[in-house]
C-alpha cells in the first residue's frame, strides 16, 4: 500500500510542479540546408532534371547512374524531352541492367544487338536517330514514336510510366530545393 501511495505522490509532484523546457529557446534553430544551384532558371531546371535522373537510376541500381550528365547534354543537343531516352532505357533494359554483354545499348536499338563503345556513344547515337528518323519525320509524341520503335502496342504506355516516375521525382526535388521556407 505504501508503494502505491509513494507512486501517486511522486506522479502528483511530477505533473503539477514541472515546467516545460523548449530547446529551441536555448539552442536556437538548426542550420539551413543550402545547395549551390545556379540562379538561372534554365540551369536550375536542368540541374533538377539531372538529379531526378540520378535518383531514379539509384532506385533501380542502374549501371547508367554515371551517365546522367550525358542524358542532359544530349537532350539539349538534339532538343529532346530529357526524360525520353532514360525512360526508353528503363523499359528496354531496366536502365542498362539487362543488356547484351558489353553492348552499352540500354535502348534495345537495333533489337538490342547494335554494339556501342560506351554509354555516352549509345546515348548520343540513339538520340540522333530519334531526332532524324522519328521526330524530324513527324513522330513527335511518345505514342507516334512507339508505333515505329516497337511492335508492342503497349510500348508508349510503358515509356510514359517511366517518364512519369522521373516527373514525380522532379516535383519532389523542386519542392525540396525551393526557396520557400516552412514555418512550424
Amino acid at each position: 500500500m505504501r508503494t502505491i501511495a509513494k507512486t501517486i505522490f511522486l506522479l502528483f509532484l511530477f505533473l503539477f510542479f514541472t515546467r516545460n523546457i523548449y530547446a529551441e529557446k536555448i539552442a536556437g534553430t538548426s542550420a539551413a540546408i543550402t545547395y549551390n544551384v545556379a540562379s538561372n532558371t534554365k540551369e536550375k531546371n536542368l540541374f533538377i532534371k539531372k538529379l531526378s535522373i540520378k535518383r531514379i537510376f539509384e532506385k533501380y541500381n542502374a549501371p547508367l547512374i554515371d551517365s546522367a550528365d550525358s542524358f542532359i547534354a544530349t537532350c539539349q543537343n538534339f532538343n529532346l524531352d530529357c526524360y525520353l531516352l532514360p525512360s526508353i532505357a528503363g523499359l528496354e533494359s531496366t536502365f542498362g541492367r539487362f543488356i547484351y554483354p558489353n553492348s552499352y545499348n540500354p535502348f534495345g536499338w537495333g533489337g538490342g544487338m547494335i554494339m556501342f563503345n560506351s554509354w555516352n556513344e549509345g546515348i548520343g547515337t540513339v538520340a540522333k536517330g530519334l531526332r532524324e528518323n522519328y521526330l524530324n519525320k513527324g513522330a513527335d509524341s511518345v505514342e507516334q514514336i512507339g508505333k515505329i520503335y516497337s511492335e508492342s502496342p503497349t510500348w508508349a504506355l510503358r515509356v510514359r510510366y517511366f517518364m512519369s516516375e522521373f516527373q514525380k521525382e522532379q516535383e519532389k526535388l523542386q519542392l525540396y530545393l525551393s526557396e520557400n521556407t516552412v514555418k512550424l
